[in-house]
């Protein structure tokens, strides 16, 4: 919990480095991950998580900023089986507690911001997740727009806890994989999958 509340307070301290563009926010991720290597687990979970939160992702580039923590960690001969568990931990805890917003709020989540700026999130993630099920919650981890309303998608229509759980560990651990393995790859696929819809 103190390194969480650690990273907090250093890009508070640092300002608005968020409302920069995904570089700029990436060079000061970096820059933390250098200047404090025992906080990198934390900082790994906290982007993972961040970017599987509905409200989160829209505004934040934690994709681009895992991509390139990814590449520099792994580049560097950091092991990747603690890397992998600290952003697949963080991705399927983001997506659980948007599964949880979608089964305790159902249609009144989309009453909410940024929900109701970006009318068509929701709805789009309910027509995915009506046409695939299960598999809705693999495909949508790797695009950023369903990726933050998919599980809410399927919470709302109150989908099984245990195969949603099932979906959600899965693909958060082939996520983190294909993302922090080959950064390039995983680019493609997000472009692919976003240019289906």
């Amino acid at each position: 919990m103190l390194a969480v509340v650690g990273v907090i307070a250093y890009f508070a301290v640092e300002g608005t480095a968020f409302a920069l563009e995904a570089k700029s926010a990436g060079e000061v991720v970096l820059t933390f991950i250098n200047e404090h290597p025992q906080l990198t687990l934390p900082c790994i979970f906290i982007l993972a998580f961040g970017e599987s939160l509905p409200f989160v992702s829209l505004v934040l580039p934690f994709w681009a900023i895992l991509v390139g923590v990814g590449t520099l960690l792994l580049g560097s001969g950091y092991e990747l089986l603690p890397v992998l568990v600290a952003a697949s931990f963080g991705a399927a805890l983001g997506d659980w507690l948007s599964f949880w917003l979608g089964y305790h709020y159902h249609d009144r989540i989309a009453q909410t911001w940024p929900f109701t700026r970006y009318p068509d999130l929701l709805p789009r993630g309910h027509t995915f997740f009506n046409r695939w099920g299960f598999w809705a919650i693999w495909a949508a981890r790797f695009s950023g727009p369903l990726r933050a309303t998919v599980p809410i998608a399927a919470g709302a229509v109150q989908m099984n806890w245990f195969l949603f759980q099932i979906a959600n560990w899965g693909s958060a651990f082939l996520w983190a994989y294909v993302l922090l393995k080959f950064p390039g790859w995983a680019s493609g696929v997000w472009h692919y999958i976003a240019s289906l819809f």
